[in-house]
């Protein structure tokens, strides 16, 4: 059951929410795994893509923390998505 590059679960393109294009910007931007991303946080993770593209937007955050918590963004909690909805906000 093993994918092309040998590691199970070490793609980010493995994550919820994380399609081809988001995959190369987290690259772009130094974040290579699951586990760099988890360690980066979807808050600093998205300041950093925003960094590299303008258009960044409040569902590009949701996404990556939907990736994180490993379930798509439209089932995060509205609580979170209101904390999210604020720092995108505050930093677009």
């Amino acid at each position: 059951m093993n994918k092309n590059n040998s590691g199970e679960n070490t793609e980010l393109t493995n994550l919820p929410n994380i399609g081809k294009e988001i995959k190369k910007q987290l690259n772009a931007v130094g974040i290579n795994t699951p586990e760099d991303l988890l360690a980066t946080g979807s808050r600093e993770a998205w300041l950093k893509i925003r960094a590299i593209d303008a258009s960044a937007c409040y569902n590009r955050l949701c996404g990556l923390e939907g990736a994180i918590q490993g379930i798509r963004w439209h089932y995060l909690d509205d609580n979170l998505k209101k904390e999210l909805k604020s720092f995108y906000e505050a930093n677009r």
